[in-house]
């Protein structure tokens, strides 16, 4: 037995076949249990999962009665076990969920990176093929978010290191890994490790070194000096064309214009006299 819960939430047979899951209670007690495959889950923990900030008067019992659904629906008792000390575990095992499967091959993906890229890649990419839509679709608010935002951020991390596997293992042409990349920044536009300007493609491959922020103030480049000129297998990037910054006029304050106040005319009285010249000593 399989169950998905990267996406809408389902169960399916060893033949593939998915089986009938109606409901959308349904759909979030089985991928509540699915999360904790192994371990059993809390009758509290569950109705945050499925009923969210909205529960019945008499949780257990509404537990019971859904969870009495859930076994018709997967082929028997045995597919949902009663825990000794309360609450339900659901019969199978982590490599039968396909968030825990996404994790063991994304880990496996990170061992082999170093070694063989193109192995790796190729794991990392089986590892993404595994989503099909947002992780934990059917769970209840706030149990979703809270739930989900670690698969969501592991996820973009796999798919940065499935980039780098293409990049290093060298058959992917770099170009053709631009929409993704632009889909990480797009994603997350604040991290630094999506941005183009960090990715391998677009780092120039040849040209002068980056002046410091010393040497450049010391002197300034000359206008008809080359650009850095990119590798033969860099991806175009986007040049700036906005062309060197205009220094704004200074803008003058409003207020009133000042005048010079006339010096009053002189007068024979008021006339500075030039100082008599005195003679040497004889």
């Amino acid at each position: 037995m399989r169950y998905l819960i990267l996406g809408v939430t389902e169960a399916r047979d060893e033949t593939g076949a998915p089986l009938p899951i109606g409901g959308a209670r349904l759909r979030a007690l089985l991928a509540a249990l699915a999360l904790r495959a192994g371990h059993p889950a809390s009758v509290a923990e569950l109705a945050d999962d499925v009923w969210g900030d909205d529960p019945p008067q008499d949780a257990p019992a509404a537990l019971q009665a859904l969870v009495a659904r859930l076994r018709r629906a997967l082929g028997g008792r045995d597919t949902v076990h009663a825990a000794p000390t309360g609450g339900y575990r659901l019969a199978a095992a982590r490599d039968d969920v396909d968030l825990h499967r996404f994790s063991r091959l994304a880990a496996q993906g990170d061992r082999e990176l170093a070694a063989d890229p193109a192995t790796a890649a190729r794991t990392l990419r089986t590892a993404l093929s595994l989503w099909r839509g947002p992780a934990l679709a059917d769970l209840a608010e706030p149990a979703r978010t809270a739930h989900a935002a670690a698969p969501e951020a592991r996820r973009s991390a796999v798919l940065r290191r499935r980039i780098e596997a293409d990049l290093r293992g060298g058959a992917t042409a770099p170009a053709e890994l631009l929409p993704e990349i632009e889909a990480l920044v797009h994603e997350s536009p604040y991290d630094e490790r999506c941005a183009p300007s960090s990715c391998a493609p677009c780092a120039p491959r040849a040209g002068p070194p980056t002046p410091s922020p010393r040497t450049s103030a010391r002197a300034a480049p000359s206008p008809t000096a080359s650009a850095p000129t990119p590798g033969p297998n860099s991806p175009p990037c986007t040049p700036n064309c906005s062309g060197p910054a205009r220094r704004r006029p200074a803008r003058r304050r409003p207020g009133r214009r000042r005048t010079r106040r006339a010096s009053p005319p002189q007068t024979p009285a008021t006339r500075r006299r030039p100082p008599a010249a005195t003679s040497a000593p004889a």
